[in-house]
């Protein structure tokens, strides 16, 4: 048996992770859609119960320090959610008198470089698998409030009752200053 492209062996291997790839790159799709329509209930579906969401602080660090450029997850973070925590700031940006939200933010994500850091071609029920990706989110609020946060995402996306779900996030800023006067949107 010959190994095809990326270590795989027969073609079927090769045509199921394209065909998980391809499931996985709809699903983060779907997400930025969402969260741009802010249609926030059906979002927070894509996470799975035992969520971690969690968005630490970037370090400036010398070269030979280069790993430790954020904080740990026992450290000082800008976000650090599980789900409850998550339906609530869903919920106080849904009563319409959120101070940081009103008039509403107009915002743009854009989810680019997604890819398996191992292959695997199957992810069956109740299997994880881990997830790169590289963000860009645009909000624009009244007239002159512009932020853009860039950055990457490492999750862990879970199978469950035939579908993926968010089992871990983390969110790494390319800002070691947050420059934005809130942190509303999601990552």
């Amino acid at each position: 048996m010959s190994s095809g492209r990326n270590g795989f062996g027969p073609d079927t291997a090769r045509m199921g992770y394209l065909d998980l790839m391809r499931e996985i790159e709809d699903f983060y799709y779907r997400e930025a859609d969402l969260l741009d329509e802010r249609d926030y209930d059906p979002w927070l579906e894509l996470f799975a119960e035992d969520i971690v969401y969690w968005m630490p602080m970037r370090l400036n660090v010398p070269w030979e320090d280069r790993a430790r450029d954020t904080t740990t997850e026992e450290d000082t973070a800008w976000i650090h959610d599980d789900l409850a925590t998550l339906r609530k700031r869903v919920r106080q940006i849904q009563t319409g008198i959120h101070w940081a939200e009103e008039p509403l933010s107009r915002v743009s994500h854009l989810v680019t470089n997604i890819r398996l850091p191992a292959p695997v071609s199957t992810l069956p029920e109740g299997a994880s698998v881990a997830v790169k990706s590289r963000f860009f989110v645009y909000r624009n609020r009244l007239e002159t409030e512009t932020d853009v946060l860039v950055g990457r995402r490492e999750d862990l996306l879970r199978r469950i009752g035939n579908q993926l779900r968010i089992a871990r996030r983390k969110i790494v800023i390319d800002q070691s200053v947050l420059m934005a006067k809130n942190l509303t949107v999601f990552l």
